[in-house]
């Protein structure tokens, strides 16, 4: 198992016990490495399979895993995104939690953002509705409810596509349309998943019981709310492999931050770190631009960025070419990536990458004119296409039926018996003429074809009714094969993807960094894009800017400030030693201090007749269910009508806000400051600083909204006036 791993990796896949953070460089082969550490746990029995959760970011990550643990004979790990395994418990529990059916989950929120717009007056054109969405997810993964939005997105340095307030009443309509339509999206699946979890300890113990081992690929990419849930599904133990790269946190509009992965050995002083810098990807030529690409950054990313060491042979230079215009630009593009696939380059091993995919039809258009296939990445799944589909249907009916089919009769091998059945679908031995829909219906074919080829020779013997299962298999993991043709993609789309060729397209200033990025941490993360985008080449990286967006305009434009001192001809920039060597560290980091460990809880115990108490309900009220009650029955109602209206404003259940049991809680304890409600269970940090002063109010028979002390000083003032 642990043959051909080199030192670092061989030490991330012993390093079974305890918290294990690997900062793993592009190319390092980092999944390589947490695979066979998961199934060097499993052969080895020091880890059972069932216990096992290792957590991704998307369907393809998630299938590769299955993929490689599979081959590793780890079968029963389970491998999913955060939403995958959240939805999968949201459903088990939802009728224990909370009763009846799961909300239906919609797929894409951009109509009901649309409808929201409708009932508050707003007129959205379609560029605003995307990014109106694109706000209402990130509030929800940073946990940031309609009132406060106004105040986070300025103080996170957001870009707003709209004025804040209104953005604020849009979020709160769409979050009230959703309740009225009973539907959840895809951030809910994560934010009920952690309220259930967080007020119901009997399930969060029943899920610890499951899952006691876990491994989060993509660790930089964490947002808040992933954070919280990863931390209710560890509880107290600490059994958990981080891996990620801070250099390559490009998703921070979205929610992530890397400071999970940067503070994880403040959180976990006794981890064990490994740094992984062997890059056995890209060639010595490509690493050096890479590394010298960080050389220059600025910021705590790049305090802890990695110094790549190639373990390639050479390769020829990276090649900067300009170009008057963007046509022009596309079109040179285009000619070269024809001279490398007359040369040999496989066009699947090729990729142009763009920073918008507003400029992507421009080289959909050159590559077209040049009798150039490609495929666009991000556009419709592969296994959603209706001819991947049919063909699936036809696969599946010959494997069944195919004794009978006189188009079977010649075919000698698995290969051919795919090939004479997709022939009917539409597939031939060469390409139809020019590109479209045409084009684009063959080479999904083609790529079935060939993946019929790819898995007979990794399965001698294996039949039809086999091919029909795998394809099964990655159909529901999204596990697509390779199209025969040159991807188009933006950078953020091209991440965790490698080619042998690339061509980084549009490298100019008000590009890259586009012209949006103000503040020092976005111009930073725009360094970090051009950084992923140069790690995805293998052998050859070609840089490209125009000077000018169409023929005959002004030629004002300049090539990206980040290539300073990088391609032939430009000023030096002073660079910056790396701290990040390869190897492993155990212990305090660095001479910080060591966060204190987590105290363990004392047992809950009655406090009216002291038992133990191990209901999560008894728990919460601090009392057995059958012992006397002193709640306040007014109180409680008071409580109830002013969760029903918060509730109502953030367009959340009522459980929400409070359960019925933290409320019972309250009104039996009745705190008169923030240090007593604070020790009620259920009443968390967050919830303290949202309502607290509203639970206080009504508490000391106040309005909602009112503050406690104040009115306490008002009510003696106007006492000593008397």
């Amino acid at each position: 198992m642990l043959e051909g791993l080199d030192p670092e990796q061989r030490e991330v896949a012993t390093a079974l016990h305890g918290p294990v953070c690997v900062l793993a460089g592009a190319g390092t082969g980092k999944t390589r490495a947490i695979t066979h550490r998961i199934a060097y746990g499993v052969r080895s029995g020091l880890l059972q399979p069932s216990s096992v959760l290792a957590v991704t970011f998307t369907n393809r990550a998630a299938g590769e895993m299955r993929g490689r643990l599979r081959q590793l004979g780890a079968q029963g790990v389970q491998a999913r995104t955060f939403h995958s395994a959240a939805l999968r418990q949201l459903q088990y529990f939802w009728p224990k939690a909370i009763g009846g059916g799961l909300p239906r989950l919609v797929d894409r929120k951009i109509q009901l953002v649309a409808d929201a717009a409708a009932a508050c007056g707003l007129r959205l054109d379609r560029g605003e509705l995307r990014d109106a969405t694109a706000e209402i997810e990130w509030c929800k993964v940073t946990q940031t409810v309609p009132a406060d939005y106004p105040y986070a997105a300025v103080k996170a340095g957001r870009e707003t596509p709209r004025d804040p307030a209104e953005i604020s009443h849009l979020y709160a309509a769409y979050e009230s349309l959703k309740s009225d339509r009973s539907v959840i999206d895809f951030e809910d699946v994560l934010l009920l998943t952690v309220a259930v979890l967080q007020d119901r300890q009997d399930i969060a113990e029943q899920v610890r019981a499951q899952y006691q081992h876990f491994v989060v690929d993509e660790y930089q990419d964490v947002s808040p709310l992933q954070q919280r849930l990863l931390e209710l599904w560890l509880g107290d133990r600490d059994s958990l492999c981080v891996v990620g790269d801070a250099s390559q946190t490009i998703y921070s509009f979205t929610g992530a931050t890397p400071d999970h992965l940067l503070d994880f050995r403040l959180r976990h002083p006794g981890a064990t770190v490994v740094k992984l810098v062997r890059d056995y990807r890209s060639t010595p030529q490509v690493v050096r631009l890479a590394n010298g690409l960080l050389a220059q950054a600025h910021g705590r990313a790049a305090d802890h960025r990695l110094e790549l060491v190639s373990q390639r042979t050479q390769g020829p230079e990276p090649v900067y070419t300009e170009y008057t215009d963007e046509p022009a630009e596309a079109e040179g593009a285009a000619r070269r990536i024809r001279e490398l696939i007359a040369a040999g380059t496989p066009a699947a091993e090729i990729a142009v990458l763009f920073r918008t995919n507003s400029q992507s039809e421009t080289y959909e258009q050159a590559l077209a004119d040049a009798g150039v296939p490609y495929q666009l990445r991000g556009a419709e799944r592969f296994f959603d296409r209706p001819e991947v589909r049919k063909a699936g249907v036809a696969l599946r009916a010959a494997a069944r039926f195919g004794g009978n089919d006189s188009l079977l009769d010649e075919a000698v091998d698995l290969p051919s018996q795919v090939r004479a059945v997709l022939s009917g679908e539409g597939w031939s031995s060469e390409p139809p003429a020019g590109s479209g829909a045409v084009r684009e219906r063959w080479e999904s074919l083609a790529a079935l074809v060939a993946l019929a080829h790819d898995f007979a020779a990794a399965h001698p013997g294996a039949t039809l009714s086999d091919l029909v299962a795998e394809l099964d298999e990655r159909a529901t993991a999204q596990h697509a094969p390779t199209v025969q043709g040159v991807t188009l993609a933006s950078l953020h789309a091209a991440k965790g993807l490698e080619w042998d060729a690339v061509f980084l397209v549009g490298v100019a200033e008000g590009m890259l960094p586009i012209t949006y990025a103000k503040t020092d941490e976005q111009i930073e993360e725009e360094r970090r894009l051009l950084y992923v985008g140069v790690t995805r080449a293998r052998e050859r990286l070609h840089l490209s800017w125009s000077l000018a967006r169409s023929p005959g305009g002004r030629a004002g434009r300049k090539p990206s400030r980040f290539l300073d001192g990088l391609r032939p001809g430009s000023t030096a920039t002073v660079g910056r030693a790396a701290t990040g060597t390869g190897g492993v560290e155990r212990g305090t980091l660095g001479g910080l201090p060591a966060a204190p460990r987590r105290a363990q809880r004392s047992p809950a115990r009655c406090r009216v007749c002291g038992r133990t108490l191990t209901d999560a309900g008894e728990m919460k009220l601090m009392r057995c269910e059958d012992c006397p009650s002193d709640m306040d029955e007014g109180l409680y109602e008071r409580l109830r009508e002013w969760r029903a209206v918060e509730a109502g404003l953030s367009g959340q259940p009522d459980f929400c806000v409070f359960t019925d049991r933290t409320l019972m809680a309250i009104a039996e304890n009745r705190p008169d400051c923030a240090a007593e409600l604070s020790r009620i269970p259920g009443v968390l940090d967050r919830k303290l600083r949202r309502y607290g002063t509203d639970v206080l109010a009504i508490c000391a028979g106040q309005e909602a909204g009112t503050d406690p002390v104040e009115a306490a000083g008002t009510t003696d003032r106007n006492s000593s006036r008397k």
